[in-house]
């Protein structure tokens, strides 16, 4: 079993997967998380109908100015902690199977 183990940890160490545009593993699964689970609850449609109505007036492309980077924070936000989450659900498995 020993030998099997080594081997299978040098072909994975040989191989890099194709992750796509993601920069890890956690960043793929966190993208295909989002894609079947929006994230669209009420409170944040509210916000985004608040935030509309302050940039009532404003050109297509203030508003993208606007718009581009506060949901580039919300993503960010999001992946995180998704991300974190994940990282506490590993270490919880780690716990009870060391008790």
């Amino acid at each position: 079993m020993k030998e099997f183990l080594e081997r299978l940890q040098t072909h994975i160490e040989q191989r890099t997967p194709d992750l796509g545009d993601a920069d890890s593993v956690l960043t793929l699964l966190y993208e295909a998380y989002s894609d079947c689970n929006r994230m669209d609850d009420a409170e944040i449609k509210d916000a985004f109908h608040r935030l509309y109505e302050q940039m009532n007036g404003m050109s297509l492309q203030d508003m993208d100015k606007i718009l581009d980077p506060v949901c580039t924070l919300c993503r960010s936000h999001e992946r995180c902690g998704f991300v974190e989450g994940v990282k506490v659900g590993v270490r919880l498995i780690q716990e009870l199977n060391h008790t």
